[in-house]
């Protein structure tokens, strides 16, 4: 595999620090990005000990809009080229849309979409120049349908598997690769951040994030679009499609309870 640099946002912990260590150990060179310095310094001293990579560190909050154009401007200030762009970053919380703050559900959409859909503007035209790259784009299965008490949430990972798929087939033909990875409930800090570790979705059961993020990789490598990783998340993501929306909601709704 040629050397390429993949730049990885949310990379601290959970499914975007695993895949930072499945790049790294394909030799990719890193550009990590999350709001802890001292976790991502620590994620790639360990990284460039290990596989002999290299990776730059960029502690960036995505919540603030100026954070993409920091971030692209950065980099180019330094020669580097982002050949594989990972949007990984992404926040959920739980309640009633008039509940919830509202400064926390716009910096959700901040995150979630804008971020993502900025970088992605951002680094996308250098890919299609040099002819080569790809974006993988971390999205959920709450994207395949509606999510009464995370409403904001469900809504930012539809966009995020719809913005996918429609870029895929913008790109067909071309060399970049397009893929949307869309797990499940998964133990990483995202149901304390979401306050909802007692919530029945979370109850009937996680994948491991190390998998979760297996599974994508290897899927963004093969170029397929859609990555639903386990059984039980693709049986749920294809049943959806068969019941009458009103019946979905109320169960998505049981289920954030």
């Amino acid at each position: 595999m040629p050397t390429e640099t993949a730049l990885i946002t949310g990379a601290s912990s959970g499914i975007g620090e695993e895949l930072a260590r499945l790049f790294a150990r394909d030799r990719s060179h890193l550009v990590l990005v999350a709001r802890s310095q001292e976790k991502l310094e620590r994620l790639a001293a360990e990284l460039r000990k290990e596989h002999g990579i290299e990776a730059e560190v960029f502690p960036k909050d995505l919540a603030d809009a100026a954070a993409p154009q920091a971030i692209f401007d950065g980099l180019a200030a330094k020669g580097i080229l982002v050949d594989v762009l990972v949007n990984n970053a992404g926040f959920g919380a739980a309640g009633p849309v008039a509940d919830l703050p509202v400064q926390k559900q716009i910096e959700m959409i901040q995150v979630n979409v804008t971020a993502l859909t900025y970088l992605t503007r951002l680094f996308l035209p250098g890919m299609l120049q040099r002819g080569s790259g790809g974006i993988l784009n971390v999205g959920s299965t709450a994207g395949f349908q509606p999510g009464p008490y995370m409403a904001v949430y469900y809504a930012t990972k539809a966009y995020v598997l719809s913005f996918t798929e429609a870029l895929a087939e913008e790109l067909a033909g071309t060399a970049i690769k397009v893929t949307c990875l869309a797990p499940g409930p998964t133990a990483t800090g995202f149901a304390a951040l979401a306050n909802m570790e007692n919530a029945l979705l979370f109850k009937l059961g996680t994948m491991d994030a190390k998998p979760v993020a297996a599974i994508g990789y290897r899927g963004f490598r093969r170029g397929k679009v859609i990555v639903v990783p386990g059984f039980k998340n693709r049986l749920g993501a294809f049943a959806v499609r068969l019941g009458p929306r009103s019946t979905v909601r109320k169960l998505v709704k049981r289920l954030q309870t």
